[in-house]
């Protein structure tokens, strides 16, 4: 029952949608109207700008966090503790508040292995910045952090359960990028960019 309790408060914290509730609040715009509709932080910084993007990641990896933490918390075990995080996960990308629908889960994932594995979360990082920083594909540099995650907690020697999370969490986050790959291979994925619609509003009302 306790397990049930962590998986039920892991997907209710996941499910909060952050970037829609940021979008709102600090800058009068629904994020799912504009860019990818996505609710994440990288559609945050296309639409939003730079800080509201910020507060978008700081807030979607708190809730992998809390997952984890909550898995600890209530039954103290490394099992618990990962159950919590994908909870947290599947939340985020399956909200509760958005009728199932919601972000790719890469920035909750990066709070997971933060408090799990933070030296592999550190590498990881290290090589998802270089290459956006590159080729200016996020999604790019998400789908090749997110393959070599399993390796780099094979090669370290983490423990058994970390490395099954790790091959889980890899395949979730590269199945919801299916449509970036595609658009990858087409040479038509989107460049980030710094936006700043609220602005652009405030513009346009002045005028």
């Amino acid at each position: 029952m306790t397990m049930i309790l962590v998986i039920l408060l892991g997907y209710l914290i996941g499910s909060i949608p952050n970037g829609l509730i940021i979008g709102r609040v600090l800058c009068g715009v629904d994020i799912r109207q504009f860019g990818s509709k996505n609710i994440g932080a990288t559609n945050a910084f296309r639409v939003l700008g730079p800080w509201p993007a910020f507060w978008v990641l700081l807030t979607d990896a708190a809730k992998g966090i809390a997952g984890v933490y909550i898995g600890q918390i209530l039954l103290g075990t490394s099992l618990a503790m990962l159950v919590g995080g994908i909870a947290a996960m599947a939340g985020h990308n399956w909200s509760l508040f958005l009728g199932f629908k919601g972000g790719r889960g890469v920035a909750t994932g990066l709070g997971v292995i933060a408090v799990l594995m933070p030296k592999i979360t550190f590498t990881v990082f290290v090589i998802w910045a270089v290459i956006v920083y590159f080729t200016r594909y996020v999604s790019l540099g998400s789908i090749v952090g997110a393959a070599l995650l399993p390796v780099f907690v094979w090669v370290t020697g983490e423990k058994v359960e970390y490395f099954y999370f790790a091959v889980l969490a890899s395949l979730f986050v590269i199945i919801r990028h299916r449509p970036n790959i595609e658009r990858l291979l087409r040479g038509e994925e989107l460049k980030i960019k710094a936006g700043n619609l609220a602005a652009k509003k405030d513009q346009e009302r002045e005028n």
